[in-house]
């Protein structure tokens, strides 16, 4: 790993990728306006009409229109490439969900400072927050123990919507995975980095507004997540631990009781995941393991 170019944070380059469905005008130009007022140099904007045609944004904004859907990883993907071959046109690539709002005008700086006080800092995830409420999400805070949001700390994923990714991470460990196209591509992603010896941070003071909501609310949710969490463990994990880790989770989702069509969406998802091609396998070192470990989050949940 190498530090970001420019010796000071006024100098590290910051994009950020905005993917729409095109039917949020007025709150992505919202985000947008949110983005370009904060301090310090301008952020540039890529978004990404995600099978979508955009509205009028303002001038400056990278743009794509994509004939089709390619699901959230997919048009990020995209949106990545918008910054030059893996983003380096760029120091860090930030992903903000096209209904979200960066409400202090700090938030880039703190990105700045902080990829550029830590050379090996991988990936920020944001902390999201209501923006009538101020309530963090418990799904939100990207660790097991996760009743105080209000606190920092190394994590072992991240959130897709709210978060920044240093751009040699992508040329390392890759891009997000298209296939998954929702769920669980953030981890996918954030294993590969820890396995490149990048760290992850969980930032409080960096904050993301965005209305309450529920993951269940996408018509293939129950399925997306089983059939990715079972490409997530061929594609990662060494082989002892594929059937812990896919044992431990069938057993959580039949804790939670789910109702019969989930639970036959859910089951569904399970065995595409075995009979569907995932992508390259490129398991995780054991030294990887160690850390997941150590920063409370074996590969075993």
């Amino acid at each position: 790993m190498s530090a970001a170019a420019g010796s000071g944070a006024e100098d590290f380059r910051l994009g950020a990728v905005i993917i729409t469905m095109g039917n949020r005008p007025a709150e992505l130009n919202a985000l947008i306006d949110s983005v370009l007022n904060q301090e310090g140099p301008a952020v540039e904007l890529a978004v990404v009409g995600n099978g979508a045609a955009l509205p009028p944004l303002p001038a400056g904004v990278r743009t794509v229109e994509l004939p089709e859907n390619l699901g959230i990883p997919g048009g990020r993907n995209v949106g990545i490439e918008l910054f030059g071959r893996n983003g380096q046109e760029v120091d860090a690539v930030l992903f903000l969900d096209d209904d979200g709002l960066l409400p202090n005008k700090d938030s880039a700086r703190l990105l700045r400072e902080a990829f550029t006080a830590d050379p090996e800092l991988g990936i920020v995830s944001f902390r999201i927050a209501d923006p009538d409420t101020g309530v963090t999400q418990r799904r939100h805070v990207p660790r097991l123990r996760a009743s105080d949001p209000l606190r920092s700390s190394r994590v072992t994923t991240f959130l897709g919507g709210a978060s920044a990714v240093r751009s040699t991470v992508f040329t390392q460990a890759g891009q997000l995975p298209g296939e998954f196209f929702y769920a669980h591509e953030e981890t996918d992603l954030a294993w590969r980095a820890l396995d490149a010896g990048w760290e992850i941070d969980y930032r409080a003071d960096i904050v993301l507004h965005h209305p309450t909501t529920s993951p269940a609310r996408h018509a293939t949710y129950f399925h997306n997540v089983a059939r990715n969490r079972v490409w997530l463990a061929r594609r990662n994990l060494p082989t002892p631990f594929v059937p812990l880790y896919l044992g431990t989770w069938l057993l959580l989702t039949l804790a939670r009781r789910p109702s019969g069509d989930a639970l036959k969406s859910w089951v569904g998802g399970f065995r595409a995941g075995w009979s569907e091609p995932c992508g390259p396998r490129r398991p995780m070192r054991w030294r990887t393991v160690w850390r997941l470990s150590r920063l409370g989050r074996p590969p075993i949940i």
